[in-house]
């Protein structure tokens, strides 16, 4: 089952944008994040962690084309190690027009 239905990334914009104003945030690619993996505590609930300074695998999040719908949150994450290259892992480009 593939949430976007595609077997593969699409271009940005292709569905409309979030409230705001950010395009295919979800569904396209899975994200690469400047976080390094570490567990959290259970019970203890951590809101937007950032990780260790310092480690050997980094964190993804979001879902991407080939995930069911129960991956499609970002608060979800993933980790693998950098150098490890897979299809459905990317990153975002995000800025504001001024």
């Amino acid at each position: 089952y593939s949430v976007s239905n595609n077997s593969r990334p699409l271009n940005v914009g292709n569905y409309a944008p979030n409230p705001w104003g950010f395009f295919d945030l979800h569904g396209n690619v899975n994200e690469w994040t400047a976080d390094w993996y570490e567990t959290f505590p259970t019970g203890n609930p951590v809101v937007d962690p950032t990780g260790p300074a310092s480690g050997s695998i980094r964190v993804f999040r979001g879902g991407s084309w080939n995930y069911d719908g129960s991956n499609l949150r970002s608060a979800l994450r993933n980790y693998i190690t950098p150098s490890i290259r897979f299809y459905h892992i990317g990153f975002r480009v995000g800025f504001q027009q001024q």
